[in-house]
């Protein structure tokens, strides 16, 4: 498998895993029960709840980008400096920004989720034959 859908893989595997956090703590938040139900009828989230909803939803949202301009580099066979150096540069942006998100820590979390777009956006270019 290329570096680029290694990188892939292993941000839906970083998907997974923060679904999986989120999931936790919605039930501790609401309770197995409420969860467990049709959800029509939620408490307040717990500022931890909300704040694993918005991580994961980030992450969701750089995953969408990303993701379709793997497939369409590896599908055409494109593999160079900037599609490997962009892949990468998503992944371990985004694994840091999970971490940074959920640790709460502020003012340093748009650094890392910058440098996921920039790797994003280096492979938007290599697929155009800009740069490398």
């Amino acid at each position: 498998m290329s570096i680029e859908l290694t990188m892939l893989a292993l941000s839906v595997a970083l998907l997974i895993v923060l679904v999986i956090i989120q999931a936790a703590a919605g039930t501790q938040a609401q309770g197995a029960m409420v969860m467990a139900g049709a959800r029509d009828k939620l408490g307040e989230p717990s500022v931890w709840q909300a704040r694993t909803k918005r991580c994961v939803d980030n992450h969701r949202e750089g995953l969408i980008m990303f993701a379709p301009l793997i497939l369409a580099a590896a599908s055409m066979g494109l593999s160079n400096s900037m599609t490997v150096w962009g892949a990468q540069l998503f992944f371990y942006s985004r694994a840091a920004h999970a971490v940074i998100y959920l640790a709460g820590l502020p003012y340093i979390r748009p650094i890392p989720w910058t440098i996921g777009m920039i790797g994003t956006v280096m492979v938007l270019l290599a697929l155009f034959g800009i740069g490398a």
